[in-house]
Order: structure tokens, then sequence, then C-alpha cells
């Protein structure tokens, strides 16, 4: 997968049109349906989406004026923001994931080549703008499998899913002392090591599994351990 934004947005485009139509596929009921998330039902994960949109657009704003402004306002805003949106009638859901993702799309094309260069502020500390985009792509996959609607890992495209494996890999391999684990996809001879590599199991399987599996999506059936014995269980992710 590419990491230059403005190709990256092809992807980005691409991901929310399969997002939308599992919105468009959604009555009352299914939006009051609970989703994979904790106390969040479907409603809340489109609403979380759509603010999301805009609190790229908030960091790509910042990246090309140089002002700080705030991914979100403060983190109870965020959470009211949600709160506000999840019961909202599913047309109203689906105008909103529209208007916000044609907000993020206008202010990507906005972005110069020196704002790219900049590093912003977003929730979890600093971040270049150059990865705004992946992040916004992440979002949308992610979540659209949280909805717990007919999206599985298994129809990530393999890039995404290759590298979200890697991305996942790398923050659990920097935390104090991981489960130590080797990972190894299908169809890669190439291997990502957690914690100490010396005894460690080797998990392996398609690397959609694999990485929804780390960050908690998956309950890891498809993936083999060797030596035989139970998974690991990987450090909880963001």
């Amino acid at each position: 997968m590419t990491t230059d934004p403005l190709l990256l947005m092809g992807e980005v485009d691409d991901a929310t049109s399969r997002l939308l139509r599992t919105a468009a596929s959604f009555d009352a009921a299914d939006l009051a349906a609970t989703s994979l998330l904790p106390d969040w039902t479907r409603g809340h994960v489109l609403a979380h989406l759509a603010r999301n949109a805009d609190g790229f657009v908030n960091l790509l704003t910042a990246a090309r004026t140089g002002e700080p402004v705030p991914m979100y306002a403060s983190p109870a805003a965020r959470a009211a923001d949600i709160e506000a949106g999840a019961g909202r009638p599913a047309a109203e859901h689906l105008d909103d994931l529209r208007r916000s993702a044609d907000r993020f799309a206008e202010a990507v094309a906005a972005m110069t080549v020196q704002a790219w260069a900049a590093t912003v502020q977003t929730r979890r500390g600093p971040w270049p703008a150059a990865l705004l985009v992946w992040g916004r792509l992440r979002e949308i996959e992610v979540h659209h499998v949280d909805l717990a609607a007919a999206y599985r890992p298994a129809d990530w495209p393999e890039t995404f899913a290759q590298r979200l494996l890697r991305e996942v890999a790398a923050h659990h391999a920097d935390l104090p002392a991981p489960p130590s684990m080797v990972l190894r996809f299908d169809g890669s001879k190439h291997e990502l090591v957690i914690g100490e590599r010396a005894g460690a199991p080797t998990v392996t399987g398609p690397a959609p599994d694999l990485a929804a599996w780390l960050i908690g999506r998956d309950g890891g059936d498809a993936l083999a351990v060797t030596p035989d014995g139970p998974l690991p269980t990987p450090p909880e992710w963001i």
C-alpha cells in the first residue's frame, strides 16, 4: 500500500463507498442493535465515524494553516457529539456520513506540499500530517467491521490488512514486556516478532485474521499456533 496521502485517497474513497452501502441497508432497528464495541450501538459507531472525519478535517486544517486546531474540542465534547448523534434516523446518519466524507476529501485536496510535512496533535499525541489519510482509512475499515453487519476482516483489501498488521505488531512490540510471539501471514516468509523470539510461539494465518486478532476484533479461530497450545493474549490496542 502506498504511503502517499494523495494516492491513498483512492483507498479512502473505496472504503467510504463500502461503508455507505452498509449504512444504507440499516433501518431504525438495525441502528439500535449492538455493535462489536462495548456499550455502543451501530448508531454510535456511525456517529463516531462522521465526527471522526470532521476531527481529521481539523487536523488537516492545523497542518495547512499552522494554527493549533484540536481534533476535538474536548474528550467530553467528543463523547457528547457521538451520544447525541447515535439515535438519529437512518437517513440522517447516511447524509451525515456522506457530507463529513466530502469535507474530509476537500480538506485533503486543499493541502500543500509543505503542509504534509507538518506535525499535528492527535488525541494520543503528535502525528505526521502525511499519515492522516492512513489514519482515516484505518478508522473506516476497522469500524466498518465493528458495525457487526456483513463486513468482516476477510473483506479488507489485502494491502490494508498487511499494513494494519505491521503497524499493530510494531505498536505491541514497543510496549513494556509484551507477550512474546512470532507472526507469519500466509504467503510470506517475513516474520513479525513481538517480545522475545526465543521460545515464543509462532502464530500463522491470513493477514486479515492476524490483524483482526491483534486488535481484538477476532478470536483467532483461523490462526494456527506452533508448537500446539493456546494463542497468546495480545495487548490492548488503541
